[in-house]
C-alpha cells in the first residue's frame, strides 16, 4: 500500500506538478461460464484501462455481431430490459478480446476457433475441478474433458442451454460471432433481468464468472464503450477547433484519474482528491489535464490548473450565460462565482449546451451538459 500524499489544494482539478508514468499493463481475467471456474481463452494480455473510448479495438465484423444480436433478442428474452451492445462487447473484450487475431468471415464464422484450457482438474488456468465432457468434442475439440469455446468463452454445456441461430444456417454455433453473441445476450438476459438496474447488472456479470475483480473489469469497459457510442456531431465546427474538440473527444470513456492527464495523454495521477480518492493507480485524465492535452494537440500550451486556465484567453463572464459560450471555449464552475481564485472545475464546450467532461472521481471522461456541475462561473475563448 503505497503511502498517502499531502494533499495540494482543495479543488477537484488542483495538481501542482505534471506526473511521468510507466505504462504498466495488467494480466487480463481470465473466464468461462460456470458457478465455480475463472479460465483464460488465449494469453493475450490487454491494458486495465484503454487510451482511448473508442471503438477502434473491436473488429468492424464483431461489432455487427453485438449489434445485430440486439435486434433479435427480443424474440427470445421479451422481458429483458436494458441490453446494449456496449455490455455484450465489453464480455467478449475481457474473454477473448473480441476475437482479434483470427479470420471472421462474412458469415460470422471465426477461424481458428478459440478454445479455452482442458477442464480436467490439473490447475491449467487455476481450474482444480474436473468437467466431464457434455459434447463429444463437438464444440471443444475434445472428448478428454470440457473447454471453454468461441469469443465469448462458453462451456459445451451452457452452450446447450442458451445457443442460438442468429446467422441463418440454421446451426447454433459458439463459434460463430453472430451466434455466439446473440447466446451470451441470451444468458445475461436470465429470465428478463432489467439491466439498467445496476445491481441486476452486477449480478449478470457475476453469474458470467464469480469474480468481483472480473465484474468490475467488464464494467469498466461497458463504461468505455458506452461512451463511445454516444457520438456527437461536430457541424459547422473546422480548424483549429475541431482539432482541439477531435482530440477531447477521443478520450471519451478514459478513467478519472486525480492529478491525471499531460500534453503527451492520460497518465498516472497522485493521491489524494478532496473526498480521498488517489489516482496513484489510474491512468487517466482530470478536468484540468483534459484541456491541457486537448489543446495541445492544437499547438497551445495551457496552466496546469482550473483556476490558472481561468486567466487564459478572453474570459466570457457567467453574467451572459451559457449561450455566450462557442464550441472550443473552456468552461469554468467555481465554489463562489464571481471570485475566480475559488475555481475548481474545468470543461471545453461542445455545443448545444453540452461539455467535454472529466467530472469527478469514479467516472470517465464524457459528454455532460453544462449545467451537469454547479457554480458555473462563466468560460474563457482561446480560438
Amino acid at each position: 500500500m503505497r503511502p498517502r500524499r499531502r494533499r495540494l489544494g482543495r479543488w477537484a482539478c488542483l495538481v501542482a506538478l505534471l506526473l511521468s508514468a510507466a505504462v504498466c499493463c495488467a494480466a487480463p481475467i481470465s473466464s468461462a461460464i460456470s458457478a465455480s471456474t475463472a479460465l483464460q481463452a488465449g494469453a493475450d494480455s490487454q491494458e486495465t484501462v484503454a487510451d482511448g473510448g473508442s471503438t477502434a479495438d473491436i473488429p468492424p465484423r464483431m461489432l455487427t455481431a453485438y449489434k445485430k444480436a440486439m435486434q433479435q433478442l427480443g424474440r427470445h428474452v421479451p422481458k429483458c430490459r436494458g441490453m446494449r451492445w456496449p455490455i455484450l462487447a465489453a464480455i467478449a473484450k475481457v474473454e477473448s478480446n473480441h476475437a482479434t487475431g483470427h479470420t471472421i468471415t462474412a458469415s460470422g464464422d471465426i477461424r481458428p476457433r478459440i478454445y479455452g484450457v482442458l477442464l480436467n482438474g490439473a490447475g491449467a488456468g487455476g481450474n482444480t475441478t474436473s468437467f466431464p465432457d457434455t459434447d463429444g468434442g463437438r464444440w471443444d475439440g475434445t472428448a478428454l474433458g470440457e473447454r471453454a469455446v468461441g469469443p465469448f468463452q462458453f462451456l459445451p454445456s451452457t452452450w446447450n442451454t442458451v445457443g442460438a441461430d442468429a446467422n441463418g444456417d440454421q446451426v447454433a454455433d459458439p463459434h460463430n460471432a453472430d451466434d455466439a453473441a446473440l447466446g451470451a445476450a441470451i444468458y445475461v438476459c436470465g429470465n428478463g433481468r432489467n439491466l439498467t438496474h445496476p445491481a441486476q447488472l452486477k449480478a449478470a456479470i457475476y453469474q458470467y464468472n464469480q469474480s468481483t475483480a472480473y465484474v468490475a473489469d467488464v464494467l469498466r469497459w461497458i463504461d468505455q464503450y458506452t461512451a463511445a457510442a454516444n457520438n456527437p456531431g461536430m457541424d459547422g465546427v473546422s480548424g483549429t477547433v475541431h482539432t482541439v474538440i477531435e482530440a477531447a473527444l477521443s478520450q471519451r470513456g478514459v478513467p478519472y484519474s486525480w492529478g491525471g492527464g499531460s500534453i503527451q495523454g492520460p497518465s498516472y495521477g497522485i493521491c489524494c482528491s478532496p473526498s480521498g480518492k488517489s489516482g496513484a493507480s489510474i491512468k487517466g485524465f482530470d478536468c484540468s489535464g483534459l484541456t491541457l492535452y486537448a489543446y495541445a494537440r492544437a499547438g497551445i500550451r495551457l496552466p496546469r490548473t482550473a483556476a490558472a486556465q481561468a486567466a487564459i484567453g478572453r474570459r466570457i463572464p457567467a453574467g451572459l450565460g451559457t449561450g455566450a459560450l462557442q464550441p472550443g471555449d473552456l468552461v469554468f464552475y467555481a465554489h463562489s462565482p464571481g471570485r475566480d481564485s475559488t475555481i475548481y472545475h474545468v470543461g471545453l464546450y461542445l455545443g448545444h449546451g453540452q461539455m467535454i467532461n472529466a467530472a469527478r472521481p469514479g467516472t470517465v471522461v464524457r459528454v455532460d451538459s453544462v449545467t451537469a456541475m454547479s457554480g458555473y462561473a462563466g468560460g474563457a475563448r482561446l480560438l
